[in-house]
């Protein structure tokens, strides 16, 4: 089934473009991610200049520099849905989704690479493929379900404390986030789900599938390893705020690098830095 065969002549333009795609899962799958984490930073950066303006003296860090900043066009349903964050819940549950998106998923693009190479082979032999976009749709279900924990919890964390939902959450809150975050880094729950991030070819290959239930549900568990790295970092959201694009650009390109690299030093590096943090915080809210 090659050459002249399934060479696309009879459709027009648009129509052979998207049957190379649908032929080339590597190129659809890079194009997809490629434009989704690029939109949801876009969106993320906007909100954030928006909320740095409406912040009172003091802020969260990076505000002085965010509000220099030009502000971002965005339709005004983004500017409704911002004020929706404010207040209520599934319109912050996107915004914890955008920010899973922006930092979470370029570290899962070496997992979603490696189906892709799997997938090719298995084509090139004739087996039939279930399409990446699928494990891609099942790892985002994971975190769209974390999504859901982390803005009640930010909803929780902040009917206790004064100021709004998005502000930085300081005192005895603010460090306890921080040391939750720091010892999660030494835990050996965090080094277990970093191997498996860290070598997707063994666990994609043993769970191959050509059904697509199957797959989605490989992608779910892909998820799940991704969240067990990285659910601890995402308390240092807490005390930068919420909608601190610095600190979720820092967490996504650290999450990145760890993933990357052998061994505990870069793990253990962070949990040092964090717990140190937090015993500052501390000190300074005495």
């Amino acid at each position: 089934m090659t050459g002249q065969e399934h060479d696309f002549s009879h459709l027009d333009r648009a129509g052979r473009v998207a049957a190379g795609l649908a032929r080339s899962p590597r190129l659809a799958v890079t194009l997809t991610i490629g434009a989704g984490i690029v939109l949801a930073w876009f969106i993320l950066a906007a909100m954030a200049i928006r909320g740095a303006e409406s912040r009172l003296a003091g802020g969260a860090p990076g505000d002085t520099l965010l509000k220099d900043l030009p502000r971002l066009p965005l339709p005004d349903f983004f500017d409704r849905f911002f004020a929706l964050c404010l207040a209520q819940m599934w319109a912050f549950v996107l915004m914890w989704f955008l920010m899973a998106v922006a930092a979470m998923l370029p570290s899962a693009v070496p997992m979603i690479r490696t189906y892709c190479e799997i997938a090719d082979t298995a084509r090139i032999k004739g087996e039939p493929v279930v399409h990446p976009l699928v494990l891609v749709a099942g790892y985002l279900a994971t975190w769209l379900g974390a999504s859901v924990a982390f803005a009640a919890l930010t909803l929780g964390v902040h009917g206790f404390a004064s100021g709004q939902v998005l502000d930085p959450v300081v005192g005895l809150a603010g460090a306890a986030a921080l040391t939750m975050a720091g010892l999660y880094q030494f835990s050996g729950l965090k080094q277990a789900c970093l191997k498996k991030c860290r070598n997707p070819f063994s666990i994609l290959f043993a769970n191959w599938s050509a059904k697509p239930g199957r797959i989605l549900r490989l992608g779910m568990e892909q998820g799940v390893w991704c969240l067990g790295c990285c659910w601890a970092l995402m308390l240092v959201m807490f005390a930068v705020g919420a909608m601190n694009v610095f600190w979720m650009a820092l967490i996504g390109l650290f999450t990145l690098i760890e993933k990357q690299t052998a061994g505990r030093v870069a793990s253990r590096v962070a949990g040092a830095i964090l717990l140190v943090w937090a015993g500052a915080l501390l000190l300074v809210s005495a």
